[in-house]
């Protein structure tokens, strides 16, 4: 390939080795197009506090409660590990006793294309996977700039968005389109966001926003991130959006490769 030529060579195309442009395997609560070596693992920590930074009916204010940590918090577990090469799978539960069971797989590289594009499956079910399951199919379109940038459309078709009666209303899944950004502003600093429109089916509240700074280091990733949604780090809860923009709350991500 020529020099200066926009693509990554395919000798550059390794797994293992760190992308400075796409350093974790989500944004905030959208997946990124990162892969995960065949054989390796990562784990994740997702972490909201529920309290909103905004909080009229809190007895405290914000400083007094510590910006939410004296509250309670929604806590996620994940583990993900390459089963095989350009393939991954995963488990996340969180505090609500939602697990949630995904797949992604590398379909195009920007090593030889303009784009990544990934396939995503999930299903998640509430009460430890007993209950109300919402699968989702989706894609993870990407777009790397040098070892500065990266930008995604990840449409996806969620299923079961709505928890009440089918009589009730008449669209039961959600079809949302998430878009997202991570802008590297020092050598191991990121700004990060993302925002999921819904396009159509059942579409209650507002959209989910989310804003985050963090540090990398070495096969840490530290994210300090506000949204408007407490709960929206896995498709079911994200594709519901949030009940109002006037409430965001405070969270953090902690990523760890095993490679």
């Amino acid at each position: 390939m020529l020099a200066g030529a926009p693509f990554a060579s395919a000798q550059d195309d390794d797994p293992a080795v760190l992308n400075l442009a796409e350093p974790d395997f989500t944004l905030i609560g959208l997946p990124t197009s990162l892969r995960v070596p065949f054989m390796k693992s990562a784990f994740r920590v997702t972490h909201r506090f529920t309290r909103p930074l905004k909080c009229d009916e809190c007895a405290d204010n914000l400083i007094e409660d510590f910006f939410g940590v004296d509250n309670g918090a929604l806590v996620g577990l994940e583990y993900r590990f390459g089963i095989v090469p350009n393939g991954q799978v995963g488990i996340h539960r969180t505090g609500q006793k939602t697990i949630e069971f995904f797949g992604q797989y590398s379909l195009i590289r920007q090593t030889r294309m303009p784009l990544d594009v990934s396939a995503l499956v999930s299903i998640e079910g509430t009460n430890n996977f007993k209950d109300s399951y919402s699968p989702s199919l989706g894609a993870i379109v990407s777009r790397h700039f040098g070892s500065i940038a990266s930008i995604y459309v990840e449409p996806m078709w969620v299923n079961n968005t709505n928890a009440l009666p089918a009589e009730v209303v008449d669209d039961n899944s959600t079809f949302v389109v998430g878009l997202g950004a991570r802008v590297r502003v020092r050598p191991t600093v990121y700004v990060v966001g993302e925002f999921v429109p819904r396009a159509s089916g059942f579409d209650p509240g507002t959209h989910y926003g989310s804003v985050a700074i963090e540090k990398r280091a070495g096969g840490h990733l530290f994210q300090l991130n506000f949204s408007n949604a407490v709960a929206a780090t896995t498709p079911g809860n994200i594709a519901r959006g949030a009940v109002t923009n006037d409430d965001w709350y405070m969270g953090f991500n902690i990523t760890r490769k095993f490679f």
